[in-house]
């Protein structure tokens, strides 16, 4: 089998696979171009930022795992992975803490004009006078939204500032703000209305994209702080760079639309002459300790798939099909067994949607579910049941 690596993964992980006597290509500087036409007889596709379109997944016939050295998967695109029955799976919590450490870091160096001084000093100015003007963060209210596990790293590093928390998620309960020790809002306005600092840590989809709107941002006040290290989707970008080139916001941000496709060279972007926000290079999860982690953990399900022919972290899986019956086979472990039942199945044109078949202590006996988009007849059922030297048991079930 062979895994194509299409950005930067620890040599120790690389070694890991090579171990798994897999053939490994390695192409870190791997653009989403490159990629369009296709990545040869692989199977196995790992990527953290880099582009996977439905080119890459069209021009790829080998391909059938797709894994994200990371959390989020918008840089794939899942229906074109789905209608070819290719596996994408992720790698969340990995790099928790380093995005948390960075976003705290945005939040210090806005506060004390950090990247603002370094400049100066490396071109020879001195303006002690100007970068003296910080306010500190302590007793600032940090808001957050997005309590997952980037979002509770963030708020152990806030509180350990003198931060009080606010925070709204659609999973957050009165329950969990307390164990947290935070304050609840009801709503991502409340937040916002509420915060001297808008921290985001949201993954992007349907209903996340472009939830920080020029509603929440204009519900900030006045030298408020937002900080952007999930996806640059997530926010209003063009309501965000008004409030910015007003200078009415700051904004800490790792993520921003029409990044650079490239892993390094030369690019322009709107935000580069805007002294109110500090832009970092999508590093988030960027430490040696966090890319580490998310290495093996990615090394990990290429292990299950080889080893189990199971995808750990699955996360295109349909979650209940629509087939409305179900026939539950106990069998005697023995070639032909499933395929016969199959066989029945077919001739009848009954489709069977998922089948899952699990083997007893002892490998005699085995159980075999299988959901069907319609019921079959007695008759079929009879000529199922009636193989006694393959099946014990055939029964029929509605699906609720």
């Amino acid at each position: 089998m062979r895994v194509y690596l299409a950005d930067k993964l620890p040599d120790e992980a690389v070694d890991q696979l090579k171990k798994l006597k897999l053939d490994v290509v390695s192409n870190p500087k791997a653009t989403s171009s490159e990629l369009d036409a296709g990545i040869g007889r692989a199977q196995v596709l790992i990527v953290r930022s880099t582009v996977v379109s439905e080119s890459c997944i069209n021009n790829s016939p080998e391909l059938s795992l797709i894994i994200r050295a990371g959390a989020g998967v918008n840089n794939i695109d899942m229906k074109a992975a789905s209608n070819m029955g290719i596996y994408v799976a992720n790698c969340p919590g990995q790099n928790s803490i380093a995005v948390a450490e960075l976003a705290m870091g945005l939040i210090l160096s806005l506060d004390r004009y950090i990247a603002d001084n370094v400049s100066d000093f490396r071109t020879g100015k001195w303006n002690k006078a100007a970068f003296s003007k910080a306010d500190g963060v302590y007793g600032k209210v940090l808001g957050i939204i997005g309590t997952g596990q980037i979002g509770r790293e963030v708020i152990k590093r806030a509180k350990a500032f003198g931060m009080p928390v606010i925070a709204w998620s659609r999973s957050l309960t009165d329950e969990l703000a307390e164990e947290l020790d935070i304050s609840r809002a009801k709503s991502v306005k409340e937040v916002a209305e509420n915060c001297d600092v808008l921290s985001i840590h949201l993954a992007q989809n349907e209903h996340t994209k472009g939830i920080i709107s020029k509603e929440i941002l204009g519900a900030l006040k006045n030298g408020a702080m937002v900080i952007n290290t999930s996806r640059a989707g997530v926010v209003d970008e063009e309501a965000l760079y008004s409030e910015l080139k007003s200078e009415r916001l700051w904004a800490g941000l790792d993520v921003f639309s029409n990044e650079p496709e490239f892993k390094e060279g030369e690019f322009s972007s709107r935000f580069q002459d805007l002294s109110h926000a500090y832009v970092t290079h999508h590093i988030g999860a960027s430490t040696t300790q966090a890319q580490l982690a998310v290495a093996n953990d990615a090394v990990d399900i290429v292990r299950g798939y080889v080893q189990e022919g199971h995808v750990r972290n699955w996360l295109n899986r349909c979650d209940q099909t629509d087939a409305p019956w179900q026939i539950v086979v106990r069998h005697y472990d023995k070639p032909g067994v499933i395929a016969n039942v199959m066989t029945e199945l077919k001739d009848a044109d009954i489709n069977a949607q998922e089948l899952t078949n699990v083997i007893f202590d002892g490998k005699r006996t085995a159980c075999c579910t299988i959901q069907l988009d319609a019921k079959p007849s007695d008759k079929i059922m009879k000529s199922i049941r009636t193989r006694q030297d393959e099946v014990i048991s055939a029964t029929l079930l509605k699906r609720s």
